[in-house]
């Protein structure tokens, strides 16, 4: 399985912080005041669920237990972009800075995708050796 010293060293962690850092930076200040109890709050809860779940599941001991917080994650990088969605609808954000983030956030689900199937096989591998 997997053998980082951290999850900080994990490139689907790293990929969902450098989305969340983008998000509290570029999104947060343009929503707003009345947006501050609902969307603002929304986002940065996904956000933080995004890496908090990763590293959750990464502190897990078996595979089955781990790979539950890492589609936790996914669901929370996809409501991200479901909020961002919301947030150009709304016309807080340029077409433009909503294209960025979402390219950032798809790459994200994409990175974890890959990071779960890689998991899945290495599982499935060692119980073929056993």
């Amino acid at each position: 399985m997997d053998r980082s010293e951290s999850f900080e060293n994990l490139i689907c962690w790293q990929k969902a912080q450098e989305s969340k850092k983008r998000l509290r930076k570029a999104v947060l200040p343009q929503l707003p005041t009345s947006e501050r109890f609902d969307l603002h709050s929304q986002i940065l809860t996904a956000a933080r669920s995004s890496t908090a779940t990763i590293a959750e599941g990464w502190g897990r001991f078996h595979y089955l237990d781990s790979n539950r917080f890492y589609y936790n994650s996914r669901g929370s990088l996809a409501e991200l972009l479901d909020h961002v969605l919301e947030a150009k609808d709304q016309n807080y954000l340029s077409d433009e800075l909503y294209m960025d983030l979402r390219i950032q956030i798809l790459e994200a689900i994409k990175v974890l995708n890959g990071f779960i199937f890689y998991l899945k096989r290495e599982y499935l591998k060692s119980l073929n050796k056993s």
